[in-house]
């Protein structure tokens, strides 16, 4: 196997598996709050979180049952997914050129409007309240696709998570994932909304190239305008990563946020990520574990520790199989052998057109 493929493949049992981890307590974290959920994994000796998350015999509500330990065989559905595969699938057919009215038609095209939510969901309701009839078959917008993102949801974390992608296929060259992850996030997102998901894809692109993952987080921090929020999220994951402390001083930061907001998610993910290098479950249980969007930052975390080229451990992929489970139009399941040949066919095609 290619160093590439490796790459890829990692990044995509990263996402999934970190996905899977948090997606089990994501409804319960977001609702109960952090102080119960470190209640739940305590009451089942699952701290420090190193392993898929147990079903205790008298289990509290809102935890998923299909993504606990041992009661899966295969990737449940889950947006962070969906839109991973929706972004390859934009790839493929528009390549560098990707615009955001390509991300507007494909939603149209193959993303349920059930499967989105705040930001996405306030988005989708504007085009289809404004879109010229043919719109999605190629005709123009007919409306201002700005529009899409003067909604009340535009700096929480849903462009963040839709950005990952963009960052794998771009090895070395964070400017092009940067440019990529703005065309999609800019059709429902604004301000610190599209800067966390420009770090999220630019680090991730940066990655492969650089000496460890501070300088590549630095390459990402120069994609963004320095006085932003989410910038004040990235420096504050990093200081409070490298004084090898907690995730404490981020909650204290952020208590007001909403727990699906970018700035205090992307903090995380920063903080988990350089708290834990060279240990991917310490990584991504200790996201999930900090609470807030579980799902989410377990994904964003299991990838980009992935693009280090280091293998994520057989225990977390082995129980789902390869089988990766997804809600888009005319998709179902998919298998990881063929997300990743695609993945590194898109590569190699934009890096060619360099």
């Amino acid at each position: 196997m290619g160093s590439l493929e490796a790459r890829l493949r990692g990044a995509w049992q990263g996402r999934v598996s970190g996905c899977m981890l948090g997606k089990a307590v994501e409804a319960y974290s977001m609702t109960q709050g952090h102080e119960k959920l470190t209640e739940y994994l305590g009451a089942v000796d699952a701290l420090p979180l190193r392993d898929y998350i147990p079903f205790a015999d008298e289990p509290p509500p809102l935890l998923l049952a299909s993504c606990c330990r041992g009661r899966f065989e295969a990737s449940e559905p889950d947006d962070d997914v969906n839109y991973s595969v929706l972004a390859l699938g934009m790839l493929e057919q528009h390549g560098a050129a990707l615009a955001t009215t390509d991300v507007a038609r494909t939603w149209l095209m193959k993303l349920p409007v059930g499967m989105t939510f705040t930001a996405e969901r306030a988005a989708f309701k504007t085009l289809l309240a404004n879109a010229h009839e043919w719109f999605a078959m190629g005709a123009e917008p007919g409306f201002d696709l700005a529009l899409c993102s003067d909604n009340e949801f535009n700096d929480w974390i849903g462009a963040q998570i839709r950005a990952d992608v963009y960052g794998w296929v771009a090895p070395g060259n964070p400017a092009l994932a940067a440019r990529l992850a703005r065309a999609d996030a800019d059709l429902s997102h604004r301000g610190d909304g599209v800067h966390g998901a420009v770090v999220v894809a630019a680090w991730g692109a940066a990655i492969p190239e650089a000496g460890d993952l501070g300088s590549a987080l630095d390459a990402a921090l120069a994609e963004i305008p320095a006085e932003s929020g989410a910038a004040a999220a990235v420096e504050l994951g990093r200081k409070t990563a490298l004084a090898g402390e907690g995730a404490e001083a981020i909650h204290r930061e952020y208590a007001d946020l909403s727990p699906v907001h970018t700035n205090n998610n992307l903090a995380l993910v920063v903080w988990a990520l350089l708290s834990h290098p060279d240990d991917f479950g310490a990584a991504i249980g200790d996201v999930v574990a900090a609470g807030w969007d579980t799902d989410c930052n377990g994904a964003t975390v299991g990838a980009l520790w992935a693009l280090q080229q280091k293998p994520v451990p057989e225990a977390w992929t082995a129980p789902w199989q390869g089988r990766i489970k997804a809600t888009l139009a005319g998709q179902g399941e998919l298998a990881l052998d063929d997300l990743v040949a695609r993945t590194v066919a898109v590569t190699e095609r934009l890096a060619e057109a360099r």
